[in-house]
């Protein structure tokens, strides 16, 4: 029984070799909606939970098979339990205009042979942090997130799209008190301003400072689910604040932020 079970397991044809090529399309396709959040590791779980109790069933194993088997069955609740946010988001965007004018959807899978490194970024350091406290200087507000390795998509869809060069007069610009772009966070990709205007998840924990106002909660919420960098401009009080894995490096100076910057952009873990 146990050996008819596995040839009958193993047995392999074309609709099998369709139905592989599917699943890890789809598969493909669900890693990189979750890569570089805190979802990513149950992605991976759930994927080898799965995993095993399909080589479980095919070997017979009754009793673990009955005991897998029923988490597996609300194994589709739990899903949409436990990556709300991320279907959420991706429904959003798929019915937006902007998936359809997304012209990089069509080259998904398109390798990159890109000569720079992976772990690192090129950025205009020196143009980010003169805008830093040049604002500072002023008091006026701004949130400022640069991207690493997680795809900011759903958040850059949120806001305007720009696609402008970086410099430190264009972010100015931006965040002046009177342009129409200043509300809501700037996201940087590519050494590029892809957008403005974004709309960020802000933090939930219930111990957060209450001396931090929105810009910290923002950007708290957006590196606990990515591994992005936030800068924040206090417009109470002009302090420059850093903030990484929803960690906030507080009120520090031009060279601090030099520091930080060029340390987690060259290393990425």
């Amino acid at each position: 029984m146990l050996i008819q079970n596995f040839i009958l397991f193993i047995s392999f044809g074309i609709t099998d070799a369709i139905d592989i090529l599917l699943v890890a399309v789809i598969l493909y396709l669900a890693y990189n909606l979750v890569k570089g959040t805190s979802a990513v590791n149950i992605f991976i779980g759930l994927a080898l939970i799965y995993l095993a109790y399909i080589v479980i069933k095919a070997f017979d194993l009754k009793l673990l098979s009955s005991i897998i088997g029923k988490f597996v069955n609300v194994g589709v609740i739990a899903v949409m339990i436990v990556f709300q946010q991320e279907i959420r988001k991706f429904l959003l965007y798929i019915g937006s205009n902007e998936f359809l004018r997304n012209k990089n959807w069509k080259n998904i899978f398109k390798l990159n042979f890109s000569s720079t490194p992976e772990n690192e970024i090129h950025l205009n350091i020196e143009d980010v942090v003169e805008a830093c406290f040049n604002m500072s200087k002023t008091n006026t507000g701004a949130l400022i997130i640069i991207a690493r390795k997680s795809d900011l998509k759903f958040f850059i869809t949120t806001g305007d799209l720009l696609d402008a060069g970086l410099t430190s007069r264009m972010l100015e610009n931006i965040f002046f008190k009177n342009s129409p772009l200043h509300d809501g966070a700037v996201i940087i990709q590519d050494n590029r301003i892809v957008a403005a205007r974004c709309v960020l998840p802000v933090t939930e924990k219930e111990d957060f400072p209450a001396n931090f106002g929105l810009r910290h909660r923002a950007a708290v919420g957006i590196t606990e689910n990515t591994d992005a960098i936030a800068i924040s401009v206090s417009e109470q009080t002009g302090a420059v604040s850093f903030t990484m894995h929803a960690e906030i490096t507080a009120n520090i100076n031009k060279q601090k932020l030099t520091f930080l910057l060029e340390k987690n952009l060259k290393q990425l873990n």
